[in-house]
């Protein structure tokens, strides 16, 4: 029988207490940042700029309408993680939405790098993003897509993280919300990542008003679809499964799917419904802030009915991998912190 059903409470584990890694290990330590960028740094429309003086201009649509698409890669250990898929995926965003990209990949590249090396961060959560632009004067360029003027936004933070490491070693509470439910993919392509997040804002308040610490949403019909900012899996006897639409294409989604076919773990891309998660043995989300994180109950159910918090297996194993395999340069590029320009 297995000891987390039923019995005596199991050993609880340890995952990589990833946080306090990177604050403690020397090999995440701070180098010197550049005069001005203590604070962070920006690429704004045409030039670098100190974050606190960065800004979108007031009439652009990426603010006030939400017409735009985003990308966030990570650096951690001094490494981007996963950069050319990341371009990539932007570039398909840019696509589904038709505004266009004003730099090649190689000077994206490039700014990137500058900004990160700017900051002197080792660990570090970068943002960059292209908007519509301003409303066109004439009316009659406004169903023209190519006369609007893109413009191209960057910045950087330390590294973010969704859930800290007690929260990642005790697993996060969340709920379905039943107030609100994904924008559908009929409205607005889940695939270009977009800034428009108010289902999920709104379902992270109802959780919060529920007690809980996390959201997830389901797209009206019973299955489960994304959380704020990272995807689903669940596991059930030994077997993986994501949703296949109505979800972002995640990065550390690919990454765990990489590192299940790694370790021979069985994995489907399908409808996964709400009652699956309910009935998961252990499911965690995912997201390149922070990760792989485990949820420890939904909706007041412990997952698995484990009788001690704390990831079950297979998440504590793709979550001390994924890391592993991270720091020591799996997909990595590394920074160059030569190159302040």
């Amino acid at each position: 029988m297995d000891s987390d059903r039923a019995g005596s409470a199991p050993a609880e584990r340890k995952l990589i207490a990833v946080q306090e890694v990177m604050a403690k290990d020397p090999r995440h330590a701070r180098r010197a940042p550049a005069e001005w960028y203590e604070s962070g740094a920006a690429y704004v429309i045409d030039r670098f700029v100190p974050l606190p003086e960065a800004g979108v201009p007031i009439t652009d649509l990426g603010f006030n309408r939400g017409d735009a698409v985003y990308d966030v890669v990570s650096v951690s250990r001094g490494q981007f993680f996963r950069l050319a898929d990341h371009q990539q995926r932007f570039a398909a965003s840019c696509k589904r939405i038709r505004v266009t990209m004003p730099f090649s990949d190689e000077r994206l590249t490039e700014i990137l790098n500058q900004l990160v090396a700017l900051t002197g961060w080792q660990d570090a959560y970068v943002w960059w993003g292209v908007t519509r632009g301003k409303t066109p004067m004439r009316s009659a360029d406004r169903t023209d897509a190519t006369r609007f003027t893109n413009r191209f936004f960057a910045y950087v933070l330390p590294y973010i993280f969704i859930a800290d490491d007690e929260r990642q070693q005790r697993g996060t509470n969340a709920v379905i919300s039943t107030e609100y439910f994904r924008i559908p993919p009929t409205s607005v392509d889940p695939r270009a990542k977009n800034l428009l997040g108010l289902d999920f804002s709104l379902s992270l308040f109802e959780a919060g008003d529920r007690g809980a610490e996390w959201s997830v949403l389901t797209d009206g019909q019973g299955n489960i679809t994304e959380a704020p900012g990272s995807n689903l899996f669940v596991v059930k006897d030994g077997t993986l499964a994501t949703p296949v639409d109505w979800c972002l294409e995640g990065i550390t989604r690919l990454s765990v799917m990489d590192l299940a076919a790694e370790l021979g773990l069985p994995l489907e891309v399908r409808k996964v419904t709400a009652q699956e998660l309910l009935d998961a043995d252990e499911a965690f989300y995912t997201s390149s802030a922070g990760g792989i994180m485990p949820l420890h109950s939904v909706d007041g159910v412990v997952l698995g009915q484990r009788n001690a918090t704390g990831p079950g297996p297979v998440g504590a194993r793709l979550h001390d991998l994924y890391w592993e395999k991270r720091w020591a340069g799996w997909l990595g590029t590394p920074v160059d912190y030569s190159a302040l320009g």
